[in-house]
């Protein structure tokens, strides 16, 4: 998504907006949209012809109530637009997907395998993994940082997950042929059959963990998966299954996608990268101001579960409702010029992880993997040039970046060769 904001007051006609179809996140400065929104009509309704109608809230506030509201907004009929007409066939089985109390058996026992302790004592391998994933930018060419950081999340999650490092490298096009079907990088013709391909490679590198994991148990989330008590009964495999597929979407659709917007926004502003380069102690806010940058999951949908008043409008049970967080994150009531990335930002109260209840429980790998990442580029480059024509990843789920070419270059006495590889 073009991450261009308005120009002053700058506003379109509400009846040019549309906020659902995927094509418009690759070429159309959608955050025009939700600035006018926020301005305008902060809770909007976008009527569909033969499908249904859906409600957008686009101001911080209202955004930030409405997901942790998790008694009268409802997480089950599925959190993506895309499942809005029939819902989302793992309603009620996987964690983003369950309201209470079934959302709190699976969080808590995963939360503890996913915590900041745990990343923290694998940080060195984490890092000599990033070493060797960016070993391409010191060869004095122009690289893809979209197609290099696709890597980046199962450098930190993927043995916390259990998922096989052999798999590693195919993970990337499964999970975004998942959430992007439509994206010319990634269909296999049409959505249904894109979709299919992505779920079967998915599910059939699961199923086979799953069936490992209950003969022998190891120190990862399938197996914690595979033991949990659940209400006073284990998961089938089926759930199991599907809340494997649910956590490595969630980790690898959203994570490579700071980075690349991250170092997109560095090789337009190199003046933010130096502060960064010349401060290392910046890394850290760095992070935060990209994941605000970012946002890269766009909105979190819910349903509601009665009658609810929102800004002063009143939504009916059973309404589908969009929460933008791409818009919330940048509310000019909440962030001092939100159309600049500032790497010293603070205090910067993003909604990027989401909020309560369903705040991302990948949120401290994520932060461990960017920030070395930041480190890492930081210690050894100069500046990165744009080498090309940016493309967009097709989809109002996420925000990615399809190709990103740069030059990378390296600061005078930068490490070299075997150095910066291990």
């Amino acid at each position: 998504m073009l991450m261009t904001g308005p120009q002053g007051d700058q506003r379109v006609a509400l009846d040019s907006i549309d906020l659902f179809d995927p094509h418009r996140y690759r070429t159309h400065p959608q955050h025009l949209d939700w600035a006018t929104l926020r301005a305008q009509a902060p809770v909007w309704r976008q009527e569909r012809p033969g499908q249904p109608a859906f409600w957008s809230v686009t101001r911080y506030d209202a955004v930030k109530a409405m997901i942790k509201d998790v008694d009268r907004f409802s997480s089950e009929h599925g959190n993506v637009l895309d499942v809005a007409d029939g819902g989302d066939s793992a309603g009620g089985q996987t964690m983003p997907l369950m309201d209470p109390p079934g959302h709190g058996w699976l969080r808590g026992p995963s939360i503890r395998t996913m915590s900041t302790l745990v990343v923290r004592r694998r940080e060195e391998d984490i890092r000599a993994r990033i070493r060797r994933m960016l070993a391409p930018c010191y060869d004095g060419g122009v690289v893809d940082i979209a197609d290099i950081m696709l890597h980046l999340p199962m450098l930190a999650v993927g043995e916390i997950l259990g998922i096989p490092e052999s798999a590693w490298p195919d993970i990337p096009a499964w999970t975004m042929s998942g959430v992007a079907p439509e994206d010319p990088v990634y269909t296999a013709g049409t959505t249904e059959r894109t979709l299919r391909k992505a779920h079967y490679q998915l599910f059939a590198m699961f199923s086979e963990v799953i069936a490992d994991r209950r003969r022998n148990p190891r120190d990862d989330l399938i197996s914690v998966l595979v033991g949990l008590d659940f209400g006073g009964r284990g998961l089938e495999d089926r759930e199991v299954l599907l809340n494997c597929y649910s956590m490595v979407m969630g980790a690898n659709t959203t994570t490579p996608y700071v980075a690349s917007h991250l170092l997109l926004a560095m090789a337009e502003r190199p003046d933010a990268w130096r502060m960064v380069r010349d401060d290392p102690s910046l890394a850290p806010s760095c992070v935060e101001e990209a994941l605000r940058w970012a946002t890269p999951t766009n909105h979190l949908m819910r349903k509601t579960t009665q009658e609810v008043e929102i800004d002063g409008v009143r939504i009916g049970e059973g309404e589908i409702v969009c929460a933008w967080l791409a818009s919330a994150n940048r509310d000019e009531d909440v962030f001092t010029d939100p159309y600049e990335f500032r790497p010293d930002r603070k205090p910067n109260p993003h909604l990027a992880f989401s909020i309560g209840p369903h705040y991302c429980i990948g949120g401290p790998a994520a932060r461990a993997v960017l920030n070395v990442m930041v480190e890492e580029l930081a210690a050894d480059f100069e500046e990165f040039e744009p080498a090309g024509e940016v493309q967009h990843l097709a989809s109002n789920f996420i925000n990615g970046l399809t190709r990103l070419p740069v030059r990378p270059r390296l600061r005078r006495g930068a490490r070299v060769g075997a150095a910066a590889r291990h």
